[in-house]
């Protein structure tokens, strides 16, 4: 029966059914197909469970924040800032894309939505200053995948809600990750830079800069305070994302750039983001149920202990597994399927959850630069105006450099631990 459902779901996929309905579909015709139709009536309430929980909160409000941010002419300061700061050098926008997006990653959160907003303002300025069209846009959809592990972070948030981890110390511990991430990308451009001699832009005045930082300084309060309130214990993660909406509102009306009339828009396009994954939460939570139904996570358990019971061993298999699960699963879906299975596991190898949690999320996130079913692939080909073909082969020395990072930090648990392990002492 299990393997009946199985192949409907690769099925779907297949045909190109989004992945929320996906899950949907296959759940019902589970219940149907095993003659469980009692359990339709509750199936309802089992959908309810996966949304009723304070720590999910936070995703709307971060959405709103970004928002905010993005209309009150923030985004573009902090860009702004970095183009500044190091893009006199050679080579210097492609820093910028790396360096903007780890300043945006503490305001997004969102792969996808980072690389669809930056492919709009940094592929066309790079293109101008003379670097090709596919490297534009390559840099830029690899260097916005340090937004689900550079706080906050979506998959940090659900990955907590699903294991009880806590999502303050997973935010702590994805900075260092982050910017390992970032300067790997910096180094690759480095090498590139050496062999093909990339443009450089005028380096600006004394007087430019300071009035750019000055600039960019009310638009770094969000990130600070986010950091430091947690750190500090004076909020919870989701009490901070309320506090970077407040702040993002304030900092907008300063600019002189939000307006009240742009109010509707920004809850509208929070409200269809948020209704977005809360659908795939609610469809994911179902198919769990199904999962654990048929004792899935005891066999796959099962299965890793009689191939290794080296956690080192079972860390590598675990990420192959999952960069070729990214490939072909939104990551957020992926999460919540896979989560659960995996969960029993890590008190039988001796793994930290908030270290596995990093792990399987940058592992997820780098299925975004992956073909064939990237979705930061599709995104940033379609806005950028590039062919698929010619991204993909563009990507390939960053996507390598991230499965470097992923590795180092698999086997290098200090990397990962090391801020949440000082904030505990």
């Amino acid at each position: 029966m299990i393997f009946a459902v199985i192949l409907l779901f690769i099925a779907f996929l297949l045909i190109g059914i989004p992945i929320s309905l996906v899950l949907a579909i296959t759940s019902i015709s589970y219940l149907l197909m095993a003659d469980m139709t009692t359990l339709l009536s509750s199936a309802p309430q089992k959908m309810f469970s996966g949304l009723d929980n304070f720590g999910l909160l936070a995703i709307p409000l971060f959405m709103l924040a970004g928002e905010l941010m993005n209309g009150g002419g923030i985004t573009k300061r902090l860009v702004g800032f970095a183009k500044v700061f190091i893009g006199h050098y050679r080579g210097g926008l492609a820093y910028v894309a790396v360096v903007a997006n780890m300043f945006l990653a503490s305001i997004l959160g969102s792969a996808n939505a980072q690389a669809a907003m930056m492919s709009k303002v940094m592929v066309p300025e790079m293109e101008k200053e003379g670097y090709s069209r596919e490297f534009s846009s390559a840099i830029t959809l690899a260097s916005s995948i340090v937004a689900p592990v550079i706080p906050p972070s979506m998959l940090f948030i659900i990955y907590g809600t699903l294991t009880g981890a806590s999502i303050a110390d997973l935010f702590m511990a994805g900075i260092i990750p982050g910017f390992m991430l970032g300067i790997g990308f910096i180094i690759v451009i480095g090498m590139m830079n050496h062999k093909q001699q990339f443009p450089k832009s005028e380096k600006a005045s004394f007087n430019t800069f300071i009035k750019s930082f000055v600039r960019v300084l009310p638009a770094m309060l969000i990130p600070f305070t986010i950091i430091f309130g947690i750190l500090g214990g004076v909020f919870t993660p989701t009490e901070s994302a309320a506090i970077a909406c407040v702040i993002a509102f304030v900092i907008g009306f300063v600019y002189r750039e939000l307006k009240l009339k742009m109010l509707p828009t920004i809850l509208v396009n929070t409200v269809v983001n948020t209704a977005t994954i809360s659908f795939l939460i609610v469809t994911a939570n179902l198919f769990g149920f199904i999962i654990a139904y048929e004792q899935i996570p005891q066999l796959v358990a099962e299965s890793m202990l009689n191939l290794s019971d080296n956690p080192l061993v079972f860390l590598l298999l675990v990420n192959i597994f999952l960069l070729l699960i990214g490939t072909v699963l939104d990551g957020i879906a992926a999460l919540i399927i896979l989560v659960p299975v995996m969960m029993p596991l890590l008190a039988t190898y001796q793994i930290d959850p908030v270290h596995f949690g990093v792990i399987i999320c940058i592992n997820l996130t780098i299925g975004l630069l992956t073909p064939p079913v990237g979705t930061g692939l599709f995104i940033v080909s379609s806005i950028a105006d590039v062919k698929f073909e010619r991204l993909v082969k563009a990507i390939m020395p960053f996507l390598g450099m991230a499965i470097l990072v992923l590795l180092i930090l698999t086997y290098w648990e200090d990397a990962v631990m090391w801020i949440p392990n000082l904030y505990k002492d």
